[in-house]
């Protein structure tokens, strides 16, 4: 099998920090596990809709300074949040905080049919826009994250939805020239940005024959703008079973040999003691 790149993903809702740290320090030390992501709501999407959620980016920095070896990210950040330039901003100070290790998950943000994910922005005072308006939003913000993280002298950019006046970084991230850029989404809309600006596509799994035909499609966007498809590096995200392994891991070998290779795993809470090490023994080491 094709040598694939395994991590984990510890979505921070319905758990505490303490036990999301736990796992973090467990899988830093599991060479395996190479790299590790939470994601970003403000409220839950999943069980108890009161329940505690983390702010993915807070967090993450914290994570990043309690690690040392795992490339970490959030899975994926919902341009509909932040403003490009703050974004841009945040991400540079948190590559600096893990020494480099920052790999920036972006995407378009929640569809407006997700009444959980919908209900985050109506109780944070935030805009809810149409997808269209979402999807070209997130091809001007990598636009701009890119020239900030790059660019030496402050620049204007007035775009149709991302208008910034001496617009300037500093500092810059550690990874040069930038952090790699990992885009999730399976649109056809979002497919065009991945193709024109990601270093990494992600997609969660589960239908694994619409896997294949996003990938393919994506390829046909990057043959129609002149650029390599195989230098975009294929991401899928997988739900873990701790108690059905075999099922994981049968969904595992779909994707690699659908051309992922770079697996993420989601690890439903709570989160059992030697999570990580199990992951490592039951899931990755078979799979390898």
């Amino acid at each position: 099998m094709p040598h694939a790149h395994f991590g984990i993903a510890t979505a921070p809702m319905q758990v505490d920090y303490h036990d999301v740290l736990r796992v973090w320090r467990e899988a830093d030390t599991i060479p395996e596990i190479e790299h590790a992501w939470v994601f970003d709501h403000l409220m839950p999407i999943g069980g108890d809709p009161d329940g505690p959620t983390y702010e993915g980016w807070t967090l993450l920095s914290a994570l990043a300074s309690q690690t040392r070896r795992l490339r970490l990210g959030v899975l994926v950040t919902s341009n509909r949040f932040r403003p490009p330039a703050m974004l841009a901003k945040i991400a540079a100070t948190v590559d600096a905080v893990s020494g480099g290790r920052l790999d920036f998950g972006i995407g378009a943000g929640s569809r407006p049919g997700h009444p959980l994910a919908r209900r985050e922005y109506e109780a944070h005072g935030l805009p809810f826009h149409d997808f269209a308006h979402s999807v070209e939003s997130l091809a001007e913000a990598c636009t701009v994250i890119r020239r900030l993280w790059t660019e030496t002298e402050p620049f204007d950019f007035h775009g149709t939805h991302v208008r910034l006046t001496g617009a300037f970084c500093n500092p810059k991230p550690v990874q040069r020239p930038h952090p790699p850029i990992l885009i999730g989404g399976r649109s056809a809309a979002t497919l065009r940005v991945v193709a024109e600006h990601a270093d990494l596509w992600n997609i969660p799994g589960g239908d694994i024959d619409d896997v294949v035909r996003r990938s393919a499609l994506l390829d046909r966007y990057c043959t129609e703008i002149g650029r390599d498809p195989a230098s975009i590096v294929r991401s899928i995200h997988l739900p873990v079973s701790y108690d059905r392994p075999g099922t994981t891991r049968d969904a595992i070998g779909e994707a690699v040999e659908a051309g992922f290779r770079h697996i993420v795993l989601g690890l439903p809470t709570p989160y059992p003691p030697g999570v990580a090490r199990w992951v490592a023994d039951e899931l990755i080491t078979p799979s390898a």
